[in-house]
């Protein structure tokens, strides 16, 4: 398993709260949609979501 750290600025219109929401809250059903030919799912392994909650990413076959 890999651990990949990625940072990027974005300037947006859309509150911060609201993208934290969208993105690390709600991001097993928003990522998929918003990237699909990236990401083919996200699957809580462990937690309900809250602190300590371990996800798995499912990235597409790439190109």
């Amino acid at each position: 398993m890999d651990v990949v750290t990625y940072e990027m600025e974005v300037a947006a219109t859309i509150p911060p709260t609201r993208i934290f929401k969208s993105f690390v809250l709600e991001g097993n059903t928003i990522l998929p949609k918003v990237l699909p030919q990236a990401i083919n799912s996200v699957d809580v392994l462990e937690g309900n979501g809250g602190p300590g909650t371990i996800k798995q990413i499912n990235f597409g076959e790439g190109d």
